[in-house]
């Protein structure tokens, strides 16, 4: 009997097609264990070289001319709602405010007379605790100074006016963007700002304006309370701090929904805020405004797995990286003449500096009268 039943199960098998595979019996743990979800970083890296080794076909190209007449025409025909722009220090030197790195007027350039360790001491906030001379020295002018935001400035006000501005990210801690009225929900300030700072010793707050007050009477800023001296420190952030927990956020949140990305006057070379210029989806069209080109296609494998592909200027394939070699106010003010708001940029311009101007001189007159 055990030789006719071997048998019988012998033919069945045999009825059963080469092509089906046995099946597998999968725990019920296993199977009701969701499936793991790749992080942000994880899908660009396995999307970006899945393209580069042609295992996808390419992005589809969204702009008619990858120019600055493509990015006009793109935002002419309303197929861009949700911008972000990202800022150095190049959309500020048109209104007085130095930038970093530019020869005999950078603020590096100027720093001489300190005797300090390295140019970048003046920022470091191990150096400030020890010595926070040099920064208010060198802080207490642009501090005290009303300037006046530039044109660029006005032109991401005119983005947020329009509805179209998703998020403005910016390295300056000037608050220009605040004065030309950009809603402060549309900003992430990812080196701080000016408008308040903390003492060091017990983190007790202190207003711009108090601060404002020392340094005129030539004072280096510190604690008033009960058993403090501590130095007050601007909340703005220094070599060796942290960038603001909502920085990381507002990228994992904004950039992904990105369609299109303007980038103003920075060399990029400032890590984490040069890597996130490449967490927009591989489709959104890049604006790069900037006196030069200093971003660069990387094809080193750490480099793309740490801070992405780069830019691909200009790369034959490329599809959506778009350098204009300008100042940024000389930028924005030829995009908005190809979108037709060159009038309403300069009207506005116009009428803010004047606006602003009036307050200046209440400022200054109240400045005089002051007395201790």
């Amino acid at each position: 009997m055990a030789g006719i039943g071997a048998e019988k199960n012998l033919d069945e098998a045999g009825d059963q097609s080469p092509s089906d595979d046995p099946i597998i019996p999968v725990p019920e743990d296993e199977a009701r264990k969701p499936k793991k979800e790749l992080t942000k970083d994880e899908e660009f890296l396995k999307e970006y070289l899945a393209r580069s080794f042609g295992l996808r076909p390419p992005p589809k190209q969204v702009l008619s001319t990858v120019d600055i007449q493509g990015i006009a025409n793109l935002i002419s025909e309303g197929k861009v709602r949700k911008v972000i722009t990202m800022a150095g220090a190049g959309i500020s030197t048109s209104a007085g405010i130095p930038d970093f790195r530019s020869m005999n007027t950078g603020l590096y350039s100027q720093l001489d007379k300190f005797n300090l360790p390295r140019p970048e001491a003046l920022f470091s906030i191990d150096y400030f605790k020890e010595n926070p001379i040099p920064y208010y020295t060198v802080r207490k002018q642009m501090l005290l100074e009303n300037y006046k935001p530039t044109p660029c400035h006005y032109f991401i006000r005119m983005l947020a006016e329009k509805g179209i501005l998703l998020r403005h990210f910016t390295q300056n801690i000037d608050g220009l963007e605040r004065v030309a009225g950009i809603d402060p929900e549309l900003l992430m300030e990812a080196h701080g700002s000016n408008r308040t700072g903390q003492c060091l010793h017990c983190s007790a707050t202190y207003t711009a304006e108090w601060i404002k007050d020392c340094l005129i009477r030539n004072e280096i800023p510190k604690c008033t309370a009960v058993d403090c001296t501590g130095v007050i420190k601007p909340d703005t952030v220094f070599y060796g701090e942290s960038l603001p927990k909502r920085f990381s956020e507002l990228v994992d949140q904004d950039f992904c929904q990105c369609d299109l990305l303007i980038i103003l006057g920075t060399s990029l070379k400032v890590q984490p805020f040069a890597g996130i210029t490449n967490k927009v989806p591989v489709e959104t069209p890049r604006l790069y405004i900037n006196l030069e080109k200093n971003a660069s296609e990387s094809k080193h494998p750490l480099c793309i797995l740490i801070f992405g592909g780069g830019f691909k200027f200009d790369d034959e394939d490329n599809y959506r990286d778009v350098f204009l070699q300008s100042k940024c106010d000389d930028g924005c003010y030829k995009l908005a003449e190809l979108l037709g708001w060159k009038d309403e940029l300069s009207n506005l311009v116009t009428s803010e500096h004047a606006r602003l101007g009036r307050s200046s001189r209440r400022s200054k007159k109240k400045l005089n009268n002051f007395r201790y």
